[in-house]
Parts: C-alpha cells; structure tokens; sequence
C-alpha cells in the first residue's frame, strides 16, 4: 500500500525535505545543502539521493510513494514547465517530467515556491476554512500566493501572486531583477530594505545607530527601529507605507478573507505587522479594510507542506 509522501522546498541556498503520510502529517524533515554549480545540474540528482537515503532509513519501498511534490524559486506552470530559475542556474525546462526520469516515481507535482508557501499556510497554518487568502513572502526577494476557494491561483500565465513586482515607484532608476524598474521587491524584500536604507542613511545627516554598523541587513534596521532609533523608523515606516498601499491594491483585484506576512522580514513581528496593518487601512477600499492580517505560522516548513498538499488533491481528483 502506498503510505507516504515527500515535499521539496528548492532553495538557492538548502533544499528542504519532508515525509508526510498518507493524511498528511509531517514524520520527519531535514535539509540539504544547495549544489548550483554547472548551471544546476546537480540539484534533481540529489534531492532524489537524499529520499533513497531516507526510504532506505525507514525501510520504505518505491512502491510504497504516493508521490512527491516540488517547488523553486522561478515561474512554473501547471503542467510542471520551470521559465528559467536565476537563484539555481536553470534555464526552461519540463521540471516534472526531468524529476519523474531521475526518480522513477510517476506522480510529481511542481509549482512556484511562494504559491506552495501559501498553500502550505492555507492547508495547515492559521487560514483553515478561510475560504480566500493572499501570502506575501518577505525575504531576499519578494514573493507571492493567492488561495481561492481552497486553491493556488495560478493566472494565464503563471504569474498571478508576483506582488513582488507590482510597480510601486514610477520614478526609481535602478532595475529589479525582474528587469522592471520601481517593483515593490526593490523595497521591502530584505535586500530591499538594505537599499533603502543605505539610500536614507546617503541622503540625510540624522544621527543614527545604523551608521555604526559595519555591513547593513534588514535584521538591524528592523531591531534599531524597534530600540527607538529615529532614523530607522523612518525607513521602516517608508517601507510599509509601499507594502500596505501594495496589499491594498491586491485586496482590489481578490478581495480575500485574510492575509499573510511570511519571510525572514516577518520575524520582526507584531512591530512590522502593526505598521503594515496601519498603511493597509489608509489605502484599502472601505470594503477590504477589515481583511485581517497576520505573521505565517509555519515558518520555512510552509513549502514542503504546501508541496504535499499538491499531490494530495492529484490523488483526490484520480479518486
């Protein structure tokens, strides 16, 4: 009987892996590291290495492997196809169909890293039952996901929840990685963040603890505004002035039951999670300005749940 499931989370620098059952209960995870060398050749071989180790472990046969979902970092169709991945070295290629050769499993599932985040949070997170969401990912970039009706959204073309690159500046110089220029990502991700701020800290003469710091992250322009340090509430103020008026904007085109902060960023908390919220209320259309807003409860687990889900309700459509 076939009792198991894997999800993989394909980072740029780890590769998360988890083992669910057969309800999806989470039996064990652990982690990899990233090989990206030689355009990424490297990576399919050895998240399939580090399943056989793990099946070998628990004394698990293939055919015992209800399937295994994936995700990465770049766009991807519903039938599995990656548009190029920067962060892995990959080009456009069928994801799915290069995992089902390696492995020899035929159920594979694949998407969007953030888009399974999100379904991840929706599945077993704070948003279940909730009927709608959108998950916005803060972190070296930033990424997105809308859940209707229990579903990723996934768009014509694979885009739907790239919040990142909502156009928020029309006079910003400097290009996103997208190539686009002024996209929210260039200010809240935590790279964004850094920016701004060395931009402020250029810009302006204020005293500020910021200026002692050897080499700028996020962390400290988040931990220095929370001590009081003016200079670094004004730009975490600037920040999610762009991140609420963003979220509204979304809440226009969805209008979902709740929202969700994940990422690195959002460790800061209800600090950064009040200032989101105060801008979001501004900026909303008066319907959408109850829409609540929270932190993401599963941390960097979301993905490899939201990757299982995916082969779950495969399962449950074959049904």
């Amino acid at each position: 009987m076939s009792n198991y499931c894997f999800g993989v989370d394909i980072g740029g620098t780890s590769i998360k892996i988890g083992i669910f059952d057969k309800i999806g209960e989470l039996l064990e995870h652990w982690e990899i590291p990233t090989r990206k060398e030689n355009g990424g050749e490297n990576v399919l071989p050895d998240v399939w290495q580090a399943i056989q180790k793990k099946m070998e472990e628990r004394g698990i046969r293939k055919e015992e492997i209800l399937g295994i979902g994936l995700d990465a970092p770049g766009p991807v169709s519903e039938d599995g196809i990656i548009y190029g991945c920067v962060n892995m070295g990959w080009g456009t290629f069928h994801l799915v169909e290069a995992f089902q050769k390696i492995s020899g499993v035929s159920l594979i599932k694949a998407c969007n890293d953030a888009k399974v985040a999100a379904l991840g949070e929706y599945w077993k997170g704070p948003c279940q039952g909730c009927g709608s969401m959108v998950m916005v990912t803060l972190g070296t970039g930033v990424g997105g996901g809308v859940i209707l009706d229990g579903r990723i959204w996934m768009g014509a073309n694979g885009a739907a929840g790239e919040i990142g690159h909502l156009t928020m500046l029309s006079n910003e110089e400097e290009s996103c990685n997208c190539g686009k220029k002024g996209c929210l990502e260039q200010i809240a991700s935590a790279t964004g963040i850094v920016r701004i701020a060395k931009k402020f800290l250029a810009q302006q003469d204020t005293p500020s603890t910021l200026r002692n710091l050897p080499e700028l992250t996020a962390k400290d322009v988040l931990d220095t505004a929370k001590e009081g340090d003016g200079l670094a509430l004004e730009i975490v103020e600037y920040v999610c002035k762009y991140l609420g008026m963003a979220l509204a904007n979304v809440c226009c085109v969805v209008d979902v039951n709740r929202i969700i902060i994940g990422g690195g960023v959002s460790k800061a908390g209800e600090f950064l999670l009040e200032k989101i919220k105060k801008n979001f209320n501004m900026y909303a259309f008066h319907s959408c300005r109850e829409t609540e807003i929270s932190i993401a409860s599963l941390g960097n687990l979301a993905g490899i749940y939201g990757c299982v889900k995916m082969v779950l309700e495969e399962i449950e459509k074959g049904a």
